[in-house]
């Protein structure tokens, strides 16, 4: 049973790569995915072989510190201590995926996180995609930078590098890669339109009421997001450059606050 489960992952694996290789998520060699077979048992692209041209028998078996756990004449990838960190920081996790999408990796070159919640679909399946800050691949800087995200958070933009998502599987955390690369797109297109509209925060708390309750996201997590959307920061919070936009119930709070400034002065 645990060969023909170990079998399944490999050829899953494959599958998920050639979809990342065939819409152009990712390149040659770039990226890396891995499944968990168990608490330390894992399977891993080879390092430096192209996602597009893989073979089942190709996949490293490592534990969760990278170390080999059978000969093989291919080598995990040196950015595994970042699969290491996702894994140790979540236990609910199985499968990491770890791409450039062009529109997603443009939004991590330009500084930019996708902090609004534009698609009611997108605040279903991820919520907000915070920017993880500038790492060096396979060194301690990258883990130290997408560390704080991870307990709430299921995709994150690194900056001038790509993407990585995670799930409960491999199906799983493609599908949280490809909602993050349309969405990223849908908002380029959108900006260069001139205006991106937002979804009102009553209504985003309403869809994550549907996450809470569908089971796909802890409730910890509502008020966890590094973007706010949905949290006690909310994502009016969010700024754009010279705008930067308010609740209803927040610009009474302002206008209250400086009334009372204003009163104060007087006297």
């Amino acid at each position: 049973m645990l060969m023909r489960h170990e079998q399944a992952i490999r050829e899953e694996i494959v599958r998920i790569a050639t979809r990342c290789y065939d819409r152009g998520l990712l390149v040659a060699g770039d990226g890396n995915i891995c499944g968990r077979l168990g608490p330390d048992r894992l399977l891993a692209t080879p390092s430096g072989v192209s996602k597009g041209w893989m073979r089942p028998e190709m996949m490293v078996l490592v534990d969760l510190e990278g170390r080999p756990l059978e000969s093989s004449e291919y080598k995990v990838s040196s950015e595994w201590p970042m699969h290491r960190v996702i894994y140790a920081a979540r236990p609910d996790i199985h499968a990491v995926v770890h791409a450039h999408p062009p529109h997603a990796t443009a939004f991590a070159v330009a500084g930019l996180s996708l902090d609004k919640a534009i698609l009611s679909e997108v605040v279903l399946t991820l919520g907000c995609v915070p920017l993880a800050s500038y790492g060096t691949p396979s060194t301690r800087e990258l883990t130290d930078a997408i560390e704080p995200y991870l307990e709430f958070h299921d995709a994150l933009l690194m900056a001038n590098h790509g993407a990585v998502a995670y799930a409960e599987t491999l199906e799983k955390a493609f599908n949280k890669l490809v909602t993050l690369e349309h969405t990223c797109k849908i908002s380029f297109l959108a900006r260069t339109l001139g205006n991106e509209n937002v979804i009102p925060n009553r209504a985003i708390e309403k869809l994550f009421d549907i996450r809470e309750k569908g089971g796909m996201m802890r409730p910890e997590a509502r008020t966890g997001q590094a973007c706010g959307i949905g949290g006690a920061s909310g994502l009016s919070g969010s700024n754009d450059g010279d705008r930067f936009s308010l609740t209803r119930e927040e610009l009474l709070e302002l206008l209250l606050q400086a009334t009372e400034l204003m009163g104060g002065l007087k006297r």
